[in-house]
């Protein structure tokens, strides 16, 4: 069966999660695997761009580098990516046929979505000298946990996931910074339990625990400042390129700004028209982030979400800069039923409508999940 249709066949999301399954189905594959050094990244925002920045600086110093992120907005190959380039649909397929080669069939289709993948990625990434691997829910119960690593990076950690992950900021901190192994790097954090709690771990594990803002000197401020006036970042995409400089110097190499000049990381803040900006960050932290980048201006909102999302919070922190809120539709199970967004918002007095059409005349900023913006980029390549 090939790639496209084995997935199809495997459900997205679970409401309840085996977390027995993928240790066991990897430590039966574990010695026909040649796994590269692996760079963790784990927390609640930022993984994306920081894995990117990071991933990019590597290969173009010279080392070959996989990076493996999820969701993927437009196609499957976003989500493993090799020396500056999304993977190839003949090598997706080559490793998709080794793969099913090493597993019987039982575990085969036993795996979810993400754990196929998170070893379909491996396979792929067996010539690369580093893999960035990012946790996609969670971190020590996550798939990508069961791999050996160099260095762990925790980005921001905030609430998110509070159904698997718990509903205070302890537990989630606790299960996400407990996958960290030998040595890890805390990024700046929002709640101060954070850090007590990396502290508290790292000692029970001892693991070598760096805080970026110990590490952060001003060569790699000015650095960060420089890149993010030249490519237009906003203060946290800047935060997550000084977060992956550093990075980079405890893996032993010297950042140089060429190294981690990139003028797009798409998807975040991405300007993809004259009035039109994506992000697909989803929640009250990247809310934050995009109210403090459109300071002192008004948008209308292109949105949805998932159900699982404490959207009134989020539109309540973007309040201050919405003009109106355009609901684009979302054909995916968990996106949240519009009688229940629309109640938040009359709540909030914030005007809504249907999502048709961009006007030339306005300020868009399409908000949400991968999922919201598949749908508006699809309604735009194809109207």
């Amino acid at each position: 069966m090939d790639l496209e249709s084995f997935l199809a066949s495997k459900p997205l999301f679970y409401n309840v999660i085996d977390y027995e399954r993928f240790p066991k189905a990897y430590l039966s594959v574990a010695p026909l695997l040649r796994i590269p050094k692996i760079i963790h990244i784990v927390g609640t925002n930022g993984k994306g761009s920081t894995g990117r920045f990071l991933a990019t600086a590597l290969h173009r110093l010279g080392k070959k580098t996989g990076h493996y992120t999820s969701p993927h907005i437009m196609q499957f190959n976003e989500r493993i990516w090799i020396d500056g380039k999304d993977i190839a649909n003949a090598d997706l397929a080559a490793a998709h046929e080794k793969l099913m080669g090493f597993l019987d069939i039982q575990t085969a289709d036993a795996l979810s979505y993400f754990e196929y993948t998170t070893l379909l990625a491996m396979v792929a990434f067996e010539q690369c000298e580093y893999v960035v691997l990012e946790a996609g829910l969670g971190g020590e119960f996550d798939a990508t946990n069961v791999f050996d690593k160099v260095l762990s990076i925790f980005t921001p950690i905030d609430f998110d996931h509070s159904a698997f992950l718990g509903s205070t900021i302890e537990l989630i901190a606790s299960t996400k910074l407990r996958s960290m192994q030998k040595s890890a790097l805390l990024g700046i954090q929002k709640h101060s339990e954070v850090e007590r709690i990396a502290c508290e771990i790292a000692l029970s594990k001892h693991c070598s625990l760096y805080k970026v803002q110990d590490l952060q000197d001003t060569r790699i401020h000015t650095m960060g400042w420089h890149l993010a006036t030249k490519n237009g970042l906003s203060e946290y995409l800047r935060d997550n390129c000084e977060l992956a400089m550093v990075a980079f110097e405890l893996l032993g190499y010297k950042a140089e700004e060429l190294l981690f000049d990139q003028s797009a990381l798409f998807g975040r803040l991405s300007r993809i028209a004259k009035n039109v900006t994506l992000d697909v960050g989803h929640n009250a932290l990247a809310a934050r982030a995009i109210v403090e980048a459109f300071q002192g201006k008004k948008i209308t909102l292109v949105y949805n979400t998932y159900a699982d999302k404490d959207y009134r919070e989020i539109l309540t922190i973007l309040t201050p800069i919405i003009e109106s809120v355009e609901i684009i539709w979302v054909e995916e199970g968990r996106i949240v039923p519009r009688t229940l967004l629309e109640e938040v918002l009359g709540d909030l007095g914030l005007t809504y409508g249907s999502f048709e059409f961009i006007n030339s005349e306005k300020e868009y900023l399409i908000f949400g999940s991968f999922s919201v913006a598949e749908a508006f980029l699809k309604r735009k390549n194809n109207p």
